[in-house]
């Protein structure tokens, strides 16, 4: 009579597979704080201890019809730890009475043929990779588990939300604090192209504005071209269509910084667009600016 696998242990087994299932639905941990599934592993506990106590009635029948003997094999098997008697079945050696038993009445070469069983612990994960299988499929088939795109739009929606969360913790740009970078230029264009072009062209060569290629500037009120850039954007040129973009809340502190890098690469990172080429005569005095 074959001894059976501890109630306990198959309360350990059938949690970890609700842990599983659940988390393959709902994609989450959160389950553990609900007591659905709390109750669920109650209810699984509890009909495993019925299921375990029909076992033992059974078993007490089933011993009741061993002989002596068997009663008293039966009996030392049982007081085997159940980790011991799982070790011994799926790497124990079987005796040399066994393997007589298990002989394959064939032979070829000299050499004889067991019919051995296949290890229980191949057996176990052979049953739970199935069983797997058939749950991972349908979580696939019928819920968002395992589904690229579903995943893809998650994960974009929650950098973005942490994008937004951090530019809003972020204590707001200056022009203290503003810090020219080339990982700035491409945004600042598209802020440029937006709000700048009508007045400075493609470019900034100039038309109705000055041109912001060349080194003639009317208003040089900071020492820096950066910074320079910065204080004219936010605060604007009075007596002129230059407006204050940042005063007026047109233009965030991290808008102002970007087209001034933008105005700034094109100012010092590339050739000036002379008026032979299309650019604006230049308009103001030579600037000298210090070193950014």
């Amino acid at each position: 009579m074959r001894q059976r696998t501890p109630v306990v242990v198959n309360i350990l087994i059938i949690t970890v597979l609700l842990v599983i299932f659940y988390y393959l639905f709902v994609q989450s941990y959160s389950f553990l704080a609900s007591p659905y599934f709390w109750g669920t592993v109650v209810i699984s506990a509890i009909l495993a201890y019925i299921h375990s106590a029909i076992g033992d009635l059974i078993e007490n029948n089933k011993f009741k019809k061993l002989t002596a003997e068997e009663k008293s094999a039966y009996l030392a098997e049982k007081k085997i730890p159940f980790l011991r008697r799982q070790y011994d079945a799926a790497f124990k050696k079987q005796s040399d009475t066994h393997e007589k038993d298990i002989l394959i009445d064939h032979g070829f070469d000299g050499i004889m043929e067991l019919d051995n069983q296949l290890p229980k612990w191949w057996l176990g994960l052979f049953y739970f990779g199935t069983v797997f299988c058939i749950v991972y499929i349908c979580a696939y088939a019928f819920t968002d588990f395992a589904h690229p795109i579903s995943e893809y739009d998650k994960e974009y929606k929650e950098q973005e939300a942490a994008i937004t969360q951090y530019l809003k913790d972020q204590p707001p740009v200056t022009i203290e604090s503003a810090v020219f970078s080339e990982d700035n230029i491409a945004a600042g264009e598209e802020v440029f192209k937006t709000n700048c072009v009508s007045c400075h062209s493609d470019g900034g060569k100039g038309g109705i504005g000055p041109n912001l290629t060349d080194n003639f500037w009317h208003n040089q009120p900071e020492k820096t071209l950066f910074k320079n850039v910065f204080h004219v954007v936010e605060n604007g040129v009075t007596g002129t269509a230059m407006q204050a973009w940042g005063k007026n809340g047109v233009l965030t502190g991290t808008d102002i910084q970007n087209v001034a890098a933008y105005v700034y690469s094109i100012n010092q990172l590339k050739k000036p667009i002379t008026p032979a080429e299309g650019g604006a005569p230049p308009y103001g005095d030579e600037a000298h600016w210090e070193k950014q």
